[in-house]
């Protein structure tokens, strides 16, 4: 009867050392920005989504009464821009191809645009709030909404596909860079890099030092636009006057402002 006894609790105890050791999840990295050049940006854009499609940059700006979207060269006058009409308050956006997707905050409209002519095509309802978009390889969009939440959408029909629970609130403007997010966390300086497979962070950037508000009014970073072809992303804010052109370093690295 000893031995009934004795070698299930040999090997109950082997196996709870076994799960006592297991690795614990891999800390997010520590990054910064390295600048590595400014462009201009128009001081009176209340950027709300950054893009870039080849070498042309979108910018969606938001408030009420203000909202628009252009496009044309980085730290240039854009060549397109479209007004969105009032109440709406424009959000994210991301291009695919022919199409545009843009977001509007709390009035639960996504809007399909011609990407060239910048043209209404559409609009599509969805229920909660619109803050950052962008898209995967796969065609597939990532969205935010001031949660911690990703969902993920049918570029075609905007429907709801999946989502993933990132564990950091007011997630805002996206980017993606492969099967890699990154999220700017609202009025802060933090940008989080994320495996949107799992919803894990895998790094935090500070960005905070980019800019100390100098102009009455002016807002919190909040533009994120990997720049094609290169390591390197694009980075400005609400009113910003300046647009910087950055890599995400280990601090030790960190050169320049």
């Amino acid at each position: 009867m000893r031995t009934r006894i004795v070698w299930p609790l040999v090997a109950a105890a082997l196996l709870g050392g076994c799960a006592g050791t297991q690795a614990a999840p891999a800390q997010p990295e520590q990054l910064t920005v390295q600048v590595l050049g400014t462009l201009p940006h128009d001081s009176t854009a209340f950027t709300e989504g950054l893009e870039y499609s080849g070498t042309t940059l979108y910018e969606s700006r938001g408030l009420e009464g203000k909202s628009a979207l252009t496009a044309g060269p980085a730290g240039g006058t854009p060549a397109k821009q479209v007004t969105v009409p009032s109440p709406l308050f424009a959000e994210g956006i991301t291009v695919l191809g022919p199409k545009l997707w843009q977001l509007t905050w709390r009035d639960g409209i996504a809007i399909e645009r011609d990407s060239q002519t910048l043209a209404e095509l559409r609009r599509v309802h969805y229920d909660g709030e619109g803050w950052g978009l962008c898209h995967q390889p796969s065609g597939r969009l990532v969205m935010s909404n001031g949660s911690s939440m990703l969902t993920f959408r049918d570029p075609q029909t905007f429907a709801v596909t999946g989502s993933v629970d990132v564990g950091q609130d007011q997630l805002n403007e996206l980017e993606c860079v492969g099967d890699t997010v990154y999220a700017n966390v609202w009025q802060t300086g933090t940008i989080l890099r994320i495996d949107a497979g799992t919803g894990r962070i895998t790094a935090k950037i500070d960005a905070g030092k980019l800019r100390t508000p100098s102009r009455p009014g002016e807002d919190v970073l909040n533009g994120i636009a990997a720049i094609p072809g290169t390591d390197e992303f694009l980075l400005t804010g609400k009113l910003w006057p300046t647009s910087f052109r950055v890599k995400f370093v280990p601090e030790n690295q960190r050169t320049g402002t």
